[in-house]
């Protein structure tokens, strides 16, 4: 039995208010971001070539003319990169001024032009121009998602109720920041008071020039024995590697107190308070203003209105809004947490004595039921949604409070919305109902009616992606292996290459044809016949496509794709599909075709092909 959602009345409901259909809703996700721009790549590449590339980066030594200190540009520019780490996940717009502000640095620091000679430099630049792509589409496509909302509401328009504009948001971030960029402030403070008591000893301090006898360690702690002025000088370092014994060095002496010119200090917890804190700090800042000036914005004058349904996750405590003529709330269009707004008015009512207590005692007995999962799952409530929804962007909405509570209540979200799309490592959306990932006969049967020409499945885009990646690794261990001239790795190349032409030729080129008599199977090297009367079976397996013969050995073609991969990027695999249909095929012959396939339909193998252009990429590498 299905429940009906719990309607909101009509005084409350805008006029001229539309109802958002689920037309209009697919629209709107159609036009979310893509999965190529979800932050997880982005970040996942950034983060691994900025690793890569400081690890490559050669490491300047400490010497007395160019001393080890405190490195404040440095320390602003780790402090900029890292905000934009963590910015290009949650704030595309403050990200793409802190990637300018990051490459404008490296490029006045010569990495344009190490980006030449330097793969790691050229990594990270590539990684860098990814991730401003993704921004950019990111932030096109939150602006698609505005355009198809206003124009889903037919241009009706309305202030927020009374206590939404009262609804306040970021002072939980300004309360975080404010003791950390505190932190921050104090970690800067006590370095420069380290520097400058440097400086200050120093000027008194007597300046000697002597050679590193030996090296040592103190209770873990690195030691330089340093004789100078007929004496020997024991002294700290945190970088033994650039003194080694016999060299010179200079050092500063006054009385007890010592230092080597070229590591006047060491104020490295203090900076890395300060950068720890300032980042910290700026992010809740940041997050604080910019919910702000989002709010600020849904205030500012009528917006969009909307007819939708809603309904709280008890698992994540987010709200998720439906179709308003999805009455079952099936299929979620975005989400975002909420809270509610309260009116100045209801604030001077003051303490409600015993009722409050029995409200409470209830709220309590609610919590203890949805933490013990005995509590039935939240009502699905009428609503009308306030605000042109996009991804990142601020919303209210107005709806009945509870099947409880008749009261109607005004909420606002306090973070940004988020379409309901799979995630970068989730599946694609599956049919309702069904719950394992082969489709129902009834279902394949309803793509494939009765035809006379010959079917034929053959490798798609994704199939030859997989290919063409494949023959850039067959190429790459062409090249290691012949380019140092005979050698053992020769009898390597012998045993991988030809499993590896034969993968990328199937991979490139595989076709399965059907017509009337049984199956074309172009595979890497030859097309095979396959009666239908010798075929037992045809399923997919292992990334490829297996035909069981009853009396002799399976027709295989693998790879056929990645399935797994083509499953987490939204993609149904065109393999498995492939051999499900071919299945149908087998078990009922009145959707064969009925005709029999020319020539120039069975398919070529590219085996050959790629065969002839290893030995011409080998033969250039061992004359080039």
């Amino acid at each position: 039995m299905t429940t009906l959602p719990l309607p909101l009345p009509a005084e409350h409901i805008p006029p001229g208010t539309a109802a958002w259909r689920t037309a209009d809703a697919r629209r709107w996700l159609a036009a979310a971001p893509a999965r190529w721009a979800h932050p997880l790549w982005a970040l996942s590449a950034l983060t691994a070539s900025l690793v890569w590339d400081v690890a490559a980066a050669p490491v300047a030594p400490c010497t007395s003319t160019a001393p080890c200190g405190t490195d404040w540009p440095g320390m602003g520019l780790v402090a900029v990169l890292l905000l934009s780490l963590y910015w290009v996940w949650r704030q595309p717009r403050l990200a793409l001024a802190g990637l300018g502000v990051t490459l404008a640095a490296y490029a006045a620091d010569g990495g344009f032009a190490a980006a030449l000679g330097e793969p790691s430099a050229l990594a990270f630049l590539v990684a860098a121009a990814f991730t401003l792509a993704g921004l950019v589409h990111r932030l096109a496509a939150a602006g698609r998602q505005r355009a198809c909302a206003t124009t889903a509401s037919g241009g009706v328009a309305h202030p927020l109720p009374t206590p939404a504009q009262s609804f306040r948001r970021g002072r939980l971030s300004f309360v975080l920041a404010t003791p950390l960029l505190l932190a921050a402030g104090f970690g800067c403070w006590q370095a420069v008071q380290v520097a400058d008591a440097y400086e200050e000893r120093a000027a008194g301090a007597a300046l000697l020039s002597g050679r590193v006898a030996a090296l040592g360690q103190d209770e873990d702690v690195d030691v330089l024995t340093v004789e100078a002025d007929g004496r020997s000088h024991r002294l700290e370092t945190a970088y033994p590697e650039d003194f080694p014994v016999g060299s010179r060095v200079d050092i500063v002496v006054d009385g007890d107190w010592k230092a080597l010119v070229a590591e006047p200090y060491d104020a490295f917890g203090w900076e890395l308070l300060a950068v720890a804190g300032s980042v910290s700090g700026l992010a809740f800042l940041a997050n604080g203003l910019t919910g702000r000036t989002r709010s600020k914005r849904l205030r500012r004058g009528p917006q969009p209105v909307l007819q939708v349904l809603v309904r709280e996750d008890d698992a994540d405590g987010r709200t998720r809004v439906f179709a308003a003529d999805d009455p079952e709330g099936l299929r979620p269009v975005l989400h975002f947490h909420s809270l509610y707004a309260f009116g100045e008015e209801e604030d001077e009512d003051g303490p409600g004595g015993a009722e409050d207590d029995t409200a409470a005692l209830a709220g309590l007995d609610r919590v203890a039921e949805i933490l013990g999962g005995q509590a039935p799952p939240p009502p699905l409530r009428q609503a009308v949604l306030y605000g042109a929804p996009c991804t990142g962007a601020e919303v209210a909405f107005v709806a009945l409070g509870d099947a409880d509570e008749p009261e109607v209540s005004v909420e606002c979200s306090v973070s940004g919305v988020r379409p309901t799309v799979p995630g970068p490592l989730q599946r694609g959306p599956r049919s309702p109902g069904r719950k394992n990932q082969r489709r129902p006969w009834e279902e394949v049967a309803a793509g494939l009616g009765p035809t006379e020409e010959p079917r034929a499945w053959a490798a798609d885009g994704f199939s030859r992606a997989v290919g063409c990646g494949l023959l850039l690794v067959q190429g790459g261990g062409i090249w290691a292996g012949l380019d140092d001239g005979p050698s053992w790795r020769w009898l390597w190349l012998a045993v991988v290459l030809p499993w590896m032409v034969t993968a990328v030729a199937t991979a490139l080129g595989w076709r399965v044809t059907a017509d009337r008599d049984g199956l074309w199977v172009t595979g890497a090297w030859r097309v095979r016949r396959v009666p239908w009367h010798a075929i037992v079976s045809v399923r997919h397996s292992e990334d490829g496509i297996r035909v069981d013969r009853a009396e002799d050995s399976s027709v295989e073609l693998s790879p056929t794709g990645w399935a797994w991969l083509e499953r987490r990027l939204g993609r149904e695999p065109h393999a498995p599909r492939a051999a499900e249909e071919l299945g149908l095929l087998l078990l009922r012959p009145e959707l064969r075709p009925s005709q029999e396939a020319p020539t120039g339909r069975q398919g070529m193998p590219v085996g050959p092909l790629l065969v002839a252009l290893s030995v011409l990429w080998g033969a250039a590498v061992l004359l080039l």
